[in-house]
Formats: structure tokens, sequence, C-alpha cells
């Protein structure tokens, strides 16, 4: 089924009613499409029945699911989801907002169809598109920052503009196969989401969809990422790495970003490579923000963007949100939120950039292990402060791999008791009130912020890196680190 195909008055079923579902009803509505909106909330269905939109819950669809021509689905819904499921069950094609909006756009319906430049990754996804996006901006592209980060692609279709810089998350991509980007990056794979894909492999196949298109280019100093990028069949394949960069790659030498990739006027891409911007100009700490760097400028490069936009773009990058963000010095105690490492690969990459931590961890692992991200973080680690509902699981790694750190639990209700035993890795356990209480996100991390603050020493640096989702006791992970910054400010300030 192609753009064409979406005739006026044909029934399409969109599952989800939340952000993405929105943009996906309106575009379908400007096509004339009947479309009815699929959601297990009440109230959701009420809001859009309200607004004239035909609505079902989930049973309702996968047992009328011959009714429909075609699913789009929210990048949410895993594919065991009961609607998605049920179509492909019956041969219901199903795609995603990001593959209903590849189609859009390369169909012309928009214009001319942009250039997407794709990045994806288990780590550092959002800092490399806003990075990107910078880049093009500063050598006077146009170009609009779209995805998993801030608007989905299909409200941005209709805004002038060349190139897209699509964060892609392997959710997304799952529901997007028909996506072929000019250039994509994969910057890094770990285990993650594993509740949501079947196993590790089919998370990687996801992933691997962005090395689809003209360019193809990974991490080379992560191994899976490395592996995806000789296994493509793109025209162009292109690495990047901490090291000095070979031909075809991009690196770092004498404290410099290099390309030798690319060419550009009075450089071949052949040649001992050309200085993009300094590695200290980089405001991202740690390898990670390197890595990061290079990934964004091997797409950039991939268009044409010329040096002294890239390193104009590093020189000016903030960085976002809950993303290693410095919310206080006190005490020559430095207090960072890093509450966007939702994962033990992410938390990781944090913890290393510190010397000396005393970590606030824990949330909802979502399937992965923390033990081989213990073991290697556990010489930074002066304690560890953990939170959330398979803080536990943290604690037993700190058990095995770092058994002479520290640990606190801070838990709730109950659990309190239930974690104090002489077998435990606990030092001691903080207590607060029960899950019940609407308050507990925020009561949870005073007490983890206090427990923090008694541990570290000058010189310390206190990092919420939770290695978690936060859905167990937050509304999202802006929502915990909000209240870590708020935490910080009432017991150190």
């Amino acid at each position: 089924m192609s753009r064409a195909d979406l005739q006026p008055g044909m029934a399409v079923l969109v599952a989800g009613g939340g952000v993405t579902g929105r943009a996906v009803l309106a575009a379908l509505t400007a096509l004339g499409v009947t479309a009815t909106l699929c959601d297990d909330d009440p109230a959701t269905r009420r809001r859009f029945a309200d607004a004239g939109t035909a609505t079902v819950d989930s049973s309702t669809a996968a047992q009328r699911i011959g009714d429909y021509a075609l699913v789009v689905t929210s990048p949410g819904f895993p594919p065991t989801a009961l609607a998605p499921a049920a179509a492909e069950a019956a041969g219901v094609p199903v795609w995603g907002d990001v593959e209903l909006a590849w189609r859009l756009d390369a169909s012309g319906h928009y214009g001319p169809p942009r250039r997407w430049l794709a990045v994806t990754g288990t780590n550092g996804k959002t800092t490399t598109s806003s990075m990107l996006q910078a880049m093009l901006v500063a050598a006077g592209l146009r170009s609009t920052l779209c995805g998993n980060i801030g608007s989905p692609v299909l409200d941005v279709l209709d805004q002038p503009a060349d190139f897209l810089a699509v964060e892609l998350s392997s959710f997304q991509l799952h529901w997007a196969p028909s996506v072929r980007p000019e250039a994509g990056v994969v910057l890094n794979i770990a285990e993650d989401h594993l509740d949501w894909h079947s196993t590790l492999a089919d998370y990687i196949a996801d992933k691997a969809r962005v090395l689809t298109g003209r360019v193809a280019v990974a991490g080379l100093d992560d191994p899976r990422a490395a592996a995806m990028l000789s296994t493509t069949s793109a025209p162009v394949r292109v690495g990047f790495r901490l090291g000095e960069p070979a031909v075809g790659e991009l690196g770092v030498r004498d404290g410099m970003l290099v390309d030798r990739a690319f060419s550009e006027a009075g450089f071949s891409a052949g040649s001992d490579g050309l200085a993009l911007a300094a590695v200290s100009s980089i405001p991202v700490p740690g390898p990670i923000g390197v890595l990061d760097g290079l990934a964004a400028a091997a797409l950039a490069r991939s268009v044409g963007v010329p040096a002294a936009a890239v390193a104009d773009a590093l020189a000016t990058f903030r960085v976002g949100r809950h993303r290693a963000e410095v919310v206080a010095v006190v005490d020559q105690i430095s207090y960072v939120d890093d509450s966007k490492a939702t994962n033990p690969h992410a938390a990781e990459a944090s913890v290393l950039a510190y010397p000396r931590v005393v970590w606030i961890a824990g949330g909802l692992l979502k399937g992965a292990s923390v033990h081989q991200t213990v073991a290697r973080i556990a010489p930074r680690l002066v304690a560890a402060v953990l939170i959330g509902r398979d803080r536990a699981l943290v604690a037993d790694a700190l058990s095995r791999h770092a058994p002479d750190v520290p640990v606190v639990q801070v838990a709730t209700g109950e659990d309190a008791d239930m974690h104090a035993t002489a077998e435990s890795a606990v030092t001691y356990v903080a207590k607060v009130v029960s899950q019940s209480d609407e308050t507990v996100g925020i009561r949870v991390m005073n007490a983890a912020v206090a427990a923090a603050r008694d541990l570290a020493r000058p010189g310390d640096t206190v990092l919420l890196a939770p290695a978690g989702a936060s859905f167990d006791q937050f509304t999202g992970y802006a929502d915990r680190g909000d209240a870590f910054a708020a935490a910080v400010r009432a017991c150190c300030g």
C-alpha cells in the first residue's frame, strides 16, 4: 500500500490517542480518510468522540479488524498489542506514524521530498540529533528537528525545510519498514526495551533500518554497532571512533575531531583528514560527548556541511534539560541531573564522565541487566542511592561487583522492612510514604538527595543517572529530573 492507496473514505484504525495519535489523525483527516481512534482510556476516547472522531477500545478493534484497510499505530504499541497483532494476523497492513510520514513526504504530498538524516542508538540520540540540527542551521540549510525529540514528523512536514534531523527510537523504526534516509547513524547498541522487543536480535534488527539509505554511519567503538555497519548494503559506509580515524572514518587526533570520510575543497577523503573542531569545545562531558559530536558531524558532512559550520555549532551547543545538566555546586559538590539516562548503557556513559560519583539510580529496568554496567563503573563509585521499583536489582549488582561501595535504598512503605536484612547490600534504608501517596516521587527524591549529600565529599559528583525508566514513581524522566533539582535546592542550597 502506498500514498496513492490512501483514498478518501478508506477505513483506517489509529491506535493510540496521545501526541502521535493526534498527529496521525490530523494527517489522515486532511486526506479524507475515515479514521477511527483506538484507545483503552475512556477519558481519551470521550475527548475524541466529543470532537467528532469515532472511537473503539482495543478489544473491539481486534474483533472488527477486518473492517479496516490499514492500521496506523503509535510507537508505544508492541507487536503483541491487541490491535496490531490482530491486524497482522488478518493481513491488514500496520504502519507507524513515521512510516506514514515517510510515504506522504516521498509522494510529494507536501512538496519536494525532504532529505532525512536519521539518528538512533541506545544512548545519545537526542544530543546527537540536536548537534546535527545545529550544524545544519550553522551551514545556512533549512532543517527541522523532529521525531522522537520534540514534534512528530507528521507535524512538521508542512513547514519549509530541505532537511529533517530525525531522532528515531527502536519502537518507531519497528513500524517503519519503508524508511530509507539519505543518511542514518547507529550510535551504539546495548540491552534496552527488552520488555517491548522479543529479543536483543529483534531490537538490533529494528535499529538497523536507519542504515538502509545512501549513507550508513555507525560507532566503531561499539562492537554491535560496528557489526551492523559491516552488513549493510548502503553505498557509502562510514564509521566513527574515539581514536585515530582510518580512511572512510571520523575520529580524534591531537585533540581535534578529524574527518577522513567526506571530501571538501582542498581536502580529499583519502588524505590525512580535515580538522573539524576541538574536542575541548564539546560541552557534553566524557567520551559520550565526543562520540555524539563525531556522529552528528558524520551525518552533517555527508550532505556537504562545511567544517567551519561543524565547529561553530559545537562551540555554541547547549546541553538539553535533564541531560548531564549541572543543577548546583554546593560545598564543592556538583549535583548533576542526567535523568534522561533511562537504561544501563546510558547510565554507564554518564558515570564514566566523572572521577568520583555518588550515584542515584533505579526505576524500571525494562528487562535489561545492570550487572556489566556496575562492574565497569565500580571504580568511579563513592556510594550509591537507589530508588524505584527495580532498586533491589541494582543493589544485587552492586553487592556482586562493588561490595565495598556504601549503598542506600530509598524504600516506600513496608518495602523498607523487607530490604533491611543482614544479607542485603544495603548500608541503611531510608523509609518514606506509601506508594499510594501522589507525592511519593517527590518524597523519594528528597530522601535520595539528602542521603547522597551525606555520603558525598568535596570534589564528588552527586549524579542522577537512573539506568531505568521513571514511570513507577514519576510521570516521566523530566518530572524525575525536576524533582531532583527541587530536592537539591531544598536540602543543599
